[in-house]
């Protein structure tokens, strides 16, 4: 069975490029073997992100998400929603890893990964 990781990174302001690098995160993820989940990749298709209370939905339904996870991936510089996974992350013991995303977004599927850096962080 693959490691499942939380692919936390930025989404609101630039939607449409952060969705694209999410994405890439994911791709990356699943390169390597591990099952990447990233709630903001697929939420967004049928709540809209505009209305405060389907964002907030959103948000609660990717913390339930988060707890079937073995490890949150940070992914750039994290934003109110991040801040809020990280710290859910580390309340309920899941391993939080702050990584390096050169080189892996956009999610074409070429190029070996270079920059997919993994540093501990707690």
């Amino acid at each position: 069975m693959r490691k499942k990781v939380f692919i936390c990174s930025p989404f609101r302001g630039d939607m449409e490029g952060n969705a694209r690098k999410a994405a890439g995160y994911c791709r990356a993820a699943c390169e390597r073997g591990f099952l990447p989940v990233a709630p903001h990749l697929l939420f967004p298709q049928f709540l809209n992100e505009g209305i405060e209370a389907e964002r907030q939905a959103g948000l609660a339904m990717g913390l339930e998400l988060l707890l079937c996870c073995d490890e949150v991936w940070v992914f750039g510089e994290a934003t109110e929603g991040m801040a809020s996974e990280i710290a859910f992350a580390a309340e309920h013991g899941i391993g939080v890893r702050f990584m390096e995303p050169e080189g892996m977004e956009g999610g074409n599927g070429h190029g070996d990964g270079a920059g997919f850096d993994a540093s501990d962080g707690e």
